[in-house]
């Protein structure tokens, strides 16, 4: 149990440098676009969003090489490896002073990202056991969506209070505790011998592995669409005064953190399942958002349910890269990271062109819809190529 709570608490400053990013943008776009603020705040806020953009693309970039070209490595030695870039790329995210510095930052400390769940959760599902692979992944990203409740809102107060660059410093901090954490309480774990660079990027080979891929980093583009622009949302839509922004992430933070755990759940009893009821409860969620978000009422009710789903999605969306990756298990599992930050890319992006069009901020809710749409309609054509593949078998 250690060692799981050593692997959690580098997903909690994973969650903490990720989403502390959507609750200050507004502080991003005073300090780092100051001039552009002064004109249009919607401008300005539209563009900080570049910022989450540049993580998420990091991600995406980092999560394949470094999972391929490091698959070998002892697990433990990687992932301390891993935390330790980890806190040099945040130091220098809070440290340097431009908005173009920063966001060249923000994408140099996120190229572990993917690499460091997806070897997390290998190390996990071996100490949890046959049978409980989905549970292991699942308790491994709870670090992840505990941030949401404790983390991102704590630091999104200390951000709004103190400035955007304590709020980073501390999350350095927790990184750096995580690499001492791992070193102490997690066991040795040798790489995968077998594994060579060509026999891991062999997944990418498989057509199921590309849908799999798609289908998290469409659908959860329905997610990022929203997330990214949480805080005017809660502000300009809503009504509410900035102090409410934390409290909107606590309620969302809480419900992420309880769809992540059934989502584990759901994925050991059959993935394919799993994802279609996962998808239809997101697509339900966006939709009370879009069509409520401009009450307190609904904007609480709709951004948990939205978290609720996407979290839900996560773990069963993992775990079914894994199964049909063969044995590329080291790069499926940071696959996810990179499927899920393309979301966060696409959601990100696709929400600022509909809020710098003058839509508002719900808008970004109805581009949710239509990615998760798409989520389901690829999610459909996998199943129908399994099928077809076993009935020619």
């Amino acid at each position: 149990m250690a060692a799981l709570l050593a692997l959690s608490l580098g997903g909690f400053g994973i969650g903490s440098t990720e989403f502390v990013a959507m609750g200050l943008l507004p502080d991003f776009a005073r300090d780092l676009l100051p001039a552009l603020y002064a004109v249009s705040s919607e401008q300005a806020n539209a563009r900080a969003g570049a910022l989450i953009t540049a993580y998420a693309l990091g991600v995406v970039v980092g999560a394949p090489t470094i999972a391929a070209f490091a698959a070998r490595m002892p697990r433990r030695t990687l992932l301390i490896a891993l935390a330790v870039a980890f806190t040099l790329g945040t130091v220098a995210s809070a440290l340097l002073p431009t908005f173009e510095t920063v966001l060249v930052a923000r994408f140099v400390a996120a190229l572990p990202h993917g690499a460091y769940f997806g070897v997390a959760a290998l190390v996990a599902a071996d100490l949890m056991g046959p049978g409980k692979r989905g549970q292991g992944v699942a308790l491994v990203l709870s670090g992840l969506t505990i941030a949401t409740v404790i983390g991102v809102p704590v630091l999104t107060a200390v951000g709004q209070t103190q400035g955007w660059r304590v709020a980073y410093l501390l999350v350095a901090a927790l990184f750096a505790a995580t690499a001492i954490a791992i070193r102490l309480l997690v066991p040795w774990q040798p790489g995968n011998p077998r594994s060579t660079i060509r026999s891991e990027l062999a997944a990418f080979a498989s057509l199921q592995v590309w849908i799999a891929l798609l289908v998290g980093a469409i659908g959860f583009g329905g997610f990022f669409a929203m997330y990214t622009y949480i805080a005017p949302m809660v502000t300009d839509e809503a009504g509410l005064s900035a102090s409410s922004v934390p409290i909107v992430l606590v309620t969302t933070g809480i419900a992420m953190t309880i769809g992540n755990l059934i989502g584990g759940r759901l994925a050991d009893r059959g993935t394919v399942r799993a994802i279609f009821l996962g998808f239809s409860g997101l697509i339900a969620s966006v939709v009370v958002l879009g069509l409520t978000g401009s009450t307190a009422v609904g904007l609480f009710v709709g951004t948990a349910l939205v978290g609720f789903m996407a979290a839900t999605l996560s773990p069963i969306i993992q775990t079914r890269l894994m199964d049909v990756a063969g044995e590329s298990q080291t790069l499926a599992a940071a696959l996810n990271h990179s499927a899920l930050n393309i979301g966060n890319a696409l959601g990100a992006a696709l929400g600022g062109v509909v809020v710098a069009a003058g839509w508002g901020y719900l808008a970004p809710a109805w581009v949710g819809l239509a990615l998760a749409v798409g989520g389901v309609l690829l999610a459909v054509l996998s199943v129908r190529l399994e099928r077809g593949a076993a009935q020619r078998v």
